[in-house]
C-alpha cells in the first residue's frame, strides 16, 4: 500500500514541474521497485466469456411424393402346346400297324389314346403284347412285356372295344394296362386338354344309356372340368356312315354336358361329322382291315378309307386342331377351333 501511494505522489508532482533531479531519480528508483513488486503479483485473469453462436435453423427437408407407377397388367402365361396321337382299331400285328406306329412316334406326342379294339382277334392274353407292346411299349408304364423298356410314366390311354371284351371280363386288357379309376372309364389331363375315356360296349357293368351310372359320372366330370378343352372318346362311334353305322345307344348329350369333341372307332374308316357345331370323328384306320363307307349320315363332311393312318390333336389354351394323316404323310382332313381358354369351374 505504501509503495502504491508513493507512486501516485510522484506522478502528481511530476505533473506540476517542481520535482528536482535527485527526487526524480529517487522516485524513478522507487517506481522501479514498485513496478518490480507489482509484476511479482500474479493477477487473476478472468477469460472473456465466449461468444455464443446460434445454430441457424434450416428449413425442413420436403421429400417429394413420388408419382405412382401404374402396375402393368400381367400377361397370362399360355400353357405349352399339347400333342395327342389318336389310333383306332389298330391291335393287329403286321405291316399296317407298324406303319401307323412309325407315323405316330414320329410326332413325338405327349400321350397316345386309342379308340378300342386293341387286341385282335379275341382279346387274349397270348396276343396282347404282340399287338400292342411291340409297337407302343415305350409309352406304357408299367410295362412288363418282352419288347424292351417301358416309359417312366404312363402315356398310353386306351378304351375297351368289342374285341377286347371277347375275353372273359376283358381280363387280359385290364391286367395288361394300368389305368385310373375302374380302368373301364376314366379321365386324365394332358396339358390344356381333359380326356374322358368311356366304355361303349353294351355289356358294360355300369351301363351305356344316357342315364346310366357311367353317364352320370361323365356329366359330373365334364361339369367340374376346368380344362380348356374337353374330349370324349370311346370305341362305338355315336354317328357313322360306315359298315356298322351309328351306335344310337351312345348318342348322349355330350355338347350340353361340356364336350368339345367326340371321338369313336369301330368302323374302319375316317370320317368327320358335324352336329350343331360339335365334331364327331370316326377313326378306325389304325391297322385292322379297312371297311367300305356307305351313304353319308347327316352332317358328314369328310369320308376316307384308302390308307391306314392316325390322328394328331394339337392344343393350346387358345386353340385346338384335329388332323387325320395317312402313314405316307398325306393330310386328309384338318379341323380347328380357335377361342380363349374357358373357365368351366363348378
Amino acid at each position: 500500500m505504501l509503495a502504491y501511494g508513493v507512486l501516485l505522489g510522484a506522478i502528481t508532482l511530476a505533473g506540476c514541474g517542481a520535482t528536482s533531479t535527485r527526487e526524480t531519480q529517487r522516485n524513478a528508483a522507487a517506481l522501479v521497485t514498485v513496478t518490480a513488486t507489482t509484476t511479482s503479483i500474479s493477477p487473476t485473469i478472468v477469460p472473456p466469456s465466449p461468444t455464443l453462436r446460434s445454430t441457424p435453423t434450416l428449413p425442413p427437408t420436403v421429400t417429394p411424393t413420388p408419382t405412382p407407377t401404374a402396375t402393368p397388367t400381367p400377361t397370362p402365361t399360355s400353357l405349352p402346346p399339347t400333342r395327342i396321337a389318336v389310333i383306332g382299331d389298330y391291335g393287329l400285328a403286321g405291316e399296317p400297324a407298324a406303319q401307323v406306329a412309325s407315323l405316330v412316334k414320329g410326332w413325338n406326342p405327349d400321350v397316345i389314346i386309342t379308340l378300342g379294339d386293341n387286341n385282335y382277334p379275341h382279346g387274349a392274353s397270348s396276343t396282347i403284347d404282340q399287338n400292342v407292346g411291340q409297337y407302343y411299349h415305350d409309352f406304357i408304364a408299367p410295362y412288363n412285356g418282352r419288347f424292351g423298356a417301358g416309359s417312366d410314366r404312363n402315356r398310353f390311354f386306351p378304351v375297351l372295344g368289342n374285341h377286347d371284351w371277347e375275353a372273359a371280363g376283358a381280363k387280359p386288357y385290364l391286367d395288361y394296362f394300368t389305368l385310373p379309376d375302374n380302368e373301364r372309364y376314366y379321365a386324365v389331363t394332358a396339358g390344356s386338354v381333359r380326356l374322358f375315356a368311356l366304355d361303349s360296349y353294351p355289356e358294360e357293368p355300369d351301363g351305356v344309356s344316357p342315364d346310366s351310372r357311367q353317364a352320370v359320372w361323365l356329366r359330373q366330370a365334364l361339369e367340374q372340368s376346368t380344362a380348356c378343352w374337353n374330349i370324349v372318346y370311346m370305341h362305338h362311334a355315336p354317328f357313322s356312315s360306315g359298315l356298322h353305322g351309328s351306335s344310337e345307344w351312345m348318342q348322349w348329350p355330350f355338347q350340353a354336358w361340356g364336350a368339345d369333341a367326340v371321338l369313336g372307332g369301330h368302323d374302319h374308316h375316317y370320317e368327320r361329322i358335324m352336329r350343331d357345331g360339335l365334331p364327331y370323328i370316326v377313326n378306325g384306320l389304325g391297322g385292322g382291315a379297312r371297311y367300305p363307307v356307305g351313304k353319308p349320315v347327316a352332317g358328314s363332311v369328310v369320308q376316307y378309307r384308302a390308307q391306314h393312318g392316325a390322328m394328331l390333336i394339337e392344343a393350346t389354351s387358345g386353340g385346338i386342331s384335329f388332323q387325320f394323316v395317312t402313314h405316307t404323310g398325306e393330310t386328309i382332313d384338318t379341323y380347328e377351333q380357335q377361342q380363349p381358354c374357358r373357365d368351366r369351374g363348378p
